[in-house]
């Protein structure tokens, strides 16, 4: 008896001792497995706040404002401090040029003030009048009191002796050392504007307008450059001009007077277009060109700088229009210089208060006192990292000037801007141009809205089509059918973007617009080609219908869509001829005034719609079909019918899910890039017509990350989009969540 009971504990004891293990097992598996997975998730959120901060760190620099920082001062040895007539330096900041009104003209290191070389030149006369072709191609113009204009240019050559770099300044006159007459009086005011083709020399003398026009003649054996006067017609003005500005398309000129009163002469007609007055009775003290010639800045001794241009809408009069005005000090602005490759300048006041701008985004980037003594000139480097001032007391200061993204602003990236020939202010997304003198525009609007018109789209296709087939599939259709159905509508999320996009922009966009009747006739008779099969159906006999087992009934519409399909787009020829005289797309073009582009919203609809329906429709028939089975059951015994249970209880439960399935959708849409890359016009415009294309933001960084400069605004900006989509992101996904869990709260008590 002894025996049987002791191994029996044996036994039990075994067993306690295997079951021990066992649990210790189990409970090591669990807390590995626990491990691995808060390690996954925290890795995720890891990553997305790196994602996050990277972004933030390259956008930041967009929106620091300029600084500047003294390097050195220096006295030249210059005959006159006081009647400065310009002061520039080349690309480097190496070297500058001093030239005064007695016509010497001094090159000297801009650092340190050494002097490298002097040159006097030779005027008929007194310096009466001067005047640059503008800053990247700095021909000088000097008018004279005996009516004679002397041009003469500074060039710069760089050489390597030595691994050391080396520039050497020269003085060249371009057009010969002897003055070109224009008058027989003093020129109190002159112009200069070099073309390819033509040199265009305005003055103004004895109360009239003067001035040469010359067709440039290049002998082909020397190479040689001769001028051919030709014809010019000058009106008769009716103001005194203290500058005189001429576009670089050599037909507008731009006369002004001090006391703001204007001309704005036309010399295709030889005729004053407008006349007007640039400021409120203030005066004016520096008028410039901005980059390009389209601009004028207008600087007057109440502080306020204005810009002004061209405007010229179809049918009307071009006129003279004042864009912007910027206010960075309230004492009078003494003097007005530009940058050479972007449309910013500075200014200079009574007070010696340097300020920065930039006139597109409408930026006051810097204010500060670089001077106790009053500025007599001021130059800034072509590059616009380097300024150089002079006073009253002969001190040139040195200035390192950081004002690396001065073209972007939140009134930019969001708010209409009136660009530069432009009829009205627009959303306009055009980052770069064939031309230096371009303007660029980074409006983030035009792509947002192409953003959420795709997405929008794209799920008026896939949201119905999505949802009513997880409905039926989830609560209708046989499990054998289902096995079969739900695999092969979730293999179609693996089929790759890419060759979406390639299939709807070479074949999807053209067949459209060749059947485009066709395809509008399969959108509308489509719906009731179905319902009129299901009452055809009904009304067979029960024998014929009984044979067909419940839940196989969908595999019946197969035939149906293809026959509607088939019989739609045959019919296409037909259908335009009736309604359409012939060609739909003419007949919306013409008749209705409707922009048709053969890659359009329609396209990336269908095409962007095929690639999200599988999302949607697998989180949703998963929701749907993990709704508790007893709650149908007790809604059916209760008298409920199918679709009342579907509707009241069904459908309440599964809401979370469902509404997670359509913002995971939405999401999948709003972020897709190739489908609309290559299936759209790609082009930045703000049109809801569904036959015109878009630009996401998305397809936008696809397009032009790899083109751009590292590090430049253009650059950063694309990582500002970027930027933007994943603030998009969180703020819907956080919406969807906060929604799905009241959703879960309100219907899990069912």
């Amino acid at each position: 008896m002894n025996m049987p009971m002791n191994k029996s504990a044996e036994l039990q004891s075994s067993a306690s001792f295997q079951l021990e293990r066992l649990s210790g097992w189990r409970k090591m598996k669990d807390r590995l497995t626990n491990f691995f997975i808060t390690a996954g998730g925290m890795g995720v959120l890891a990553a997305i706040l790196l994602i996050f901060f990277y972004l933030f760190y390259e956008i930041v620099p967009l929106f620091q404002s300029a600084s500047i920082k003294e390097e050195s001062s220096y006295q030249l040895p210059v005959a006159d401090h006081n009647d400065i007539l310009h002061l520039s330096m080349e690309e480097q900041a190496d070297v500058a040029l001093l030239l005064n009104g007695s016509g010497e003209l001094s090159f000297f290191r801009a650092k340190n003030g050494d002097l490298i070389e002097q040159h006097q030149l030779a005027v008929d006369g007194e310096i009466s009048a001067f005047q640059l072709n503008s800053e990247q191609n700095p021909l000088i113009a000097l008018g004279s009191s005996e009516g004679a204009v002397t041009l003469t240019k500074p060039i710069y050559k760089t050489s390597y002796p030595n691994d050391q770099r080396l520039i050497t300044p020269d003085l060249i006159f371009p057009y010969g050392n002897d003055s070109l007459q224009l008058s027989d009086s003093s020129l109190d005011a002159v112009a200069v504007r070099d073309s390819e083709e033509q040199l265009l020399l305005l003055a103004y003398s004895d109360g009239h307008l003067v001035g040469r026009q010359y067709e440039k003649v290049e002998d082909f054996l020397t190479d040689e450059l001769a001028l051919e006067e030709q014809a010019l017609n000058l009106p008769v003005i009716s103001i005194i001009p203290k500058w005189i500005k001429i576009g670089p398309d050599l037909r507008w000129v731009y006369l002004i007077a001090e006391n703001g009163q204007y001309h704005v002469i036309d010399l295709f007609s030889s005729s004053i277009l407008e006349s007007g007055k640039l400021t409120d009775g203030s005066k004016v003290n520096d008028v410039r060109f901005l980059l390009g010639g389209i601009s004028l800045m207008v600087a007057a001794n109440n502080g306020e700088i204005s810009q002004w241009f061209m405007v010229r809408e179809s049918g009307k009069t071009p006129r003279l229009e004042k864009i912007r005005h910027f206010e960075g000090s309230t004492e009078g602005i003494e003097k007005l210089i530009v940058e050479h490759r972007r449309k910013g300048f500075l200014t200079i006041d009574s007070s010696q208060q340097l300020d920065v701008f930039y006139s597109t985004s409408g930026r006051h980037l810097l204010s500060e006192n670089i001077s106790d003594n009053r500025v007599n000139a001021l130059a800034i480097s072509p590059r616009a990292n380097a300024v150089l001032s002079v006073d009253e007391q002969g001190l040139f200061r040195f200035f390192h000037l950081e004002n690396e993204h001065p073209e972007v602003s939140w009134s930019v990236l969001w708010n209409k801007v009136w660009y530069e020939s432009y009829t009205e202010p627009n959303y306009t997304w055009q980052s770069s141009a064939s031309n230096n003198d371009f303007e660029a525009k980074f409006s983030f609007t035009p792509l947002a809205f192409g953003t959420l018109k795709a997405a929008f789209y794209a799920m008026l296709l896939a949201a119905p089509l999505a949802l009513c087939g997880a409905i039926y599939t989830a609560y209708f259709m046989t499990p054998a059918v289902r096995k079969k159905v739900k695999p092969l509508i979730e293999l179609m999320e693996a089929l790759p973007t890419v060759i979406l996009g390639f299939l709807a922009g070479l074949w999807l966009a053209p067949f459209f617009e060749r059947n485009l009747s066709g395809v509008f006739s399969l959108f509308l008779l489509f719906p009731f080609g179905i319902l009129a099969f299901g009452y055809a159906w009904n009304c067979l006999p029960s024998s014929i219908r009984l044979k067909v087992p419940d839940g196989w009934h969908a595999v019946l519409l197969v035939p149906v869509v293809i026959l509607l399909s088939w019989g739609c787009i045959s019919a296409n020829s037909t259908i335009e001829l009736l309604f359409f005289d012939g060609d739909m797309r003419s007949w919306l073009t013409h008749d209705l005034g409707i922009s048709f582009d053969q890659r359009n919203a329609m396209v990336v609809g269908v095409a962007m719609g095929f690639a999200v329906i599988p999302t949607i429709f697998s989180i949703a028939e998963d929701a749907l079909f993990s709704v508790p089975k007893s709650l149908s059951y007790g809604s059916l015994a209760l008298g409920a019918t199918t679709w009342q249970t579907l509707v009241g209880v069904v459908l309440p439960t599964a809401s979370p899910g469902i509404f997670s399935a359509l913002m995971i959708g939405m999401g999948r849409a709003v972020g897709e890039t190739m489908i609309v890359l290559m299936a759209t016009g790609n082009t930045p415009i703000m049109d809801a017509n569904i036959f015109e294309g878009m630009r996401t933001l998305a397809a936008n960084i696809a397009v032009e990350i790899g083109e751009t400069e590292v590090d430049s605004s253009h650059y950063r900006v694309l990582f500002l989009a970027a930027f933007v989509l994943f603030l998009f992101t969180f703020v819907v996904n956080t919406a969807a969540e906060i929604v799905r869990q009241r959703l879960r709260k309100k219907y899990g008590s069912l």
